[in-house]
């Protein structure tokens, strides 16, 4: 089994973990026996995790923008196909093989509205 944490911790656990931490700070003459407990390891990894959280705001912040981007060129290419079917349309006709050649159904190929036959009285 990993030690590697599948999920992240609620953020409630996080900000008592750190209230808990600014607590052990004020506490004079603590020394545990393991070293990985020792104020300046859970100082260093605190900073750790405020370095981790901002880089993670700077990355969300950046995914943000790299979709609003996204988005506003995927409109302005769409708005130039809509652009370039109505221009094929026109010098070729809506009957054209270059017309379908766009994705569009010829003009001979749609359905012909018809009349539906009335239901029968009952």
């Amino acid at each position: 089994m990993s030690n590697t944490p599948g999920k992240r911790l609620p953020a409630q656990v996080v900000a008592d973990d750190t209230k808990a931490f600014h607590a052990l700070a004020t506490i004079e003459g603590y020394t545990p026996h393991d070293p990985e407990l020792k104020l300046e390891v859970i100082t260093a990894t605190f900073d750790e995790l405020v370095a981790d959280q901002a880089g993670l705001i700077r990355a969300q912040v950046a995914l943000d923008a790299a979709r609003d981007k996204l988005a506003h060129t995927e409109h302005r290419a769409h708005q130039k196909m809509l652009g370039a079917k109505d221009s094929v349309c026109s010098q070729y006709g809506d009957d054209s093989n270059e017309y379908a050649a766009l994705g569009m159904k010829k003009k001979s190929e749609r359905k012909k509205g018809g009349n539906k036959p009335k239901p029968p009285e009952a």
